[in-house]
């Protein structure tokens, strides 16, 4: 393969994205502002680089990983950024999860300048970003995606084209919302359960079984029995898909009930100081208002 490939963000995620196309067979540029994160892939044989803009400059494919909005576009916009060193055809690729009116004014700024800008962002957890195993939604120009497409199938193994540019966002935001208002439901109803004197484990057996069953409870009840809400993304750094739907609700016109309700559910966990922990902890704020926990050894004897 002769297409040289930059990738800027090596957290959780990026670092085993950036790895696992390395070992397709791609030469590999990095940066990170944690130098930790460079040295782990520079020790697999990646290239080490000053800036974002030092990596632009050389190199063909730019994918970024990274927390957000504000650091998406400080990353592509600010001092030292990817704007000062691409050259006219860089095509840059924004697997992050950020708001979809942005990715939109992202777009255009960057064709002004002759860059090639798609949105990507992935499904998965961890684990899954180090198997390779992530669903890729792509928003872009179709025969980019065909392009790029030995790149993706490096980090996923659910690659769907989504559409024009902003589609990947709005795909992702959908998935999140759903996924959001299923950790919401469980956080409300399940210490209505313990309140009642139902037994925690027999109720999670149910739930995980029956026609209550979903992702979110599969993953956070067995957590939350061993009161572990370290695993998963936090509450206070998910919040920015409810308020990229609230953006698109305000713009569009669209009614969002569920999804507004589930807002409030993040909020009221952030005030009471539960931002930290995973989205299976929003289930702290309605333990501590019914004065219960959803834990082993605490149901009805």
């Amino acid at each position: 393969m002769t297409e040289k490939i930059g990738f800027i963000g090596l957290g959780t995620m990026g670092k085993w994205m950036a790895l696992n196309m390395m070992k397709a067979g791609f030469p590999l540029r990095v940066y990170d502002i944690d130098p930790a994160a460079v040295q782990f892939l520079a020790g697999q044989g990646a290239a080490a680089a000053k800036s974002p803009a030092d990596v632009a400059a050389e190199v063909d494919w730019l994918f970024m990983s990274l927390p957000d909005t504000e650091v998406v576009e400080k990353a592509i916009f600010g001092e030292k950024g990817v704007a000062q060193g691409a050259k006219p055809g860089l095509v840059l690729v924004d697997l992050s999860t950020i708001s979809y009116i942005p990715t939109l004014e992202i777009h255009r700024k960057l064709a002004e300048r002759g860059v090639l800008f798609a949105d990507a962002p992935v499904s998965g957890m961890g684990a899954r970003a180090k198997e390779g195993k992530l669903t890729v939604m792509f928003g872009g120009e179709e025969g980019l995606f065909q392009t790029l497409r030995p790149a993706f199938a490096a980090i996923g193994n659910q690659i769907v084209y989504m559409g024009a540019v902003g589609s990947g966002q709005l795909t992702k935001l959908i998935n999140q919302l759903l996924f959001n208002i299923s950790c919401a439901g469980l956080a409300e109803v399940l210490p209505m359960a313990v309140k009642l004197g139902l037994d925690p484990e027999k109720v999670a057996q149910v739930v995980t079984t029956g026609t209550g069953r979903s992702f979110a409870a599969d993953f956070f009840i067995p957590l939350t029995l061993e009161n572990r809400f370290d695993e998963g993304y936090p509450v206070k750094s998910a919040y920015k898909d409810m308020i990229s739907a609230a953006e698109i609700s305000a713009h569009k016109g669209i009614p969002l009930p569920v999804v507004n309700a589930t807002a409030v559910t993040f909020q009221m966990a952030m005030a009471e100081g539960f931002g930290d922990l995973s989205k299976g902890g929003l289930i702290r704020v309605f333990e501590k208002l019914l004065g219960t926990e959803f834990r082993k050894g605490r149901g009805a004897k």
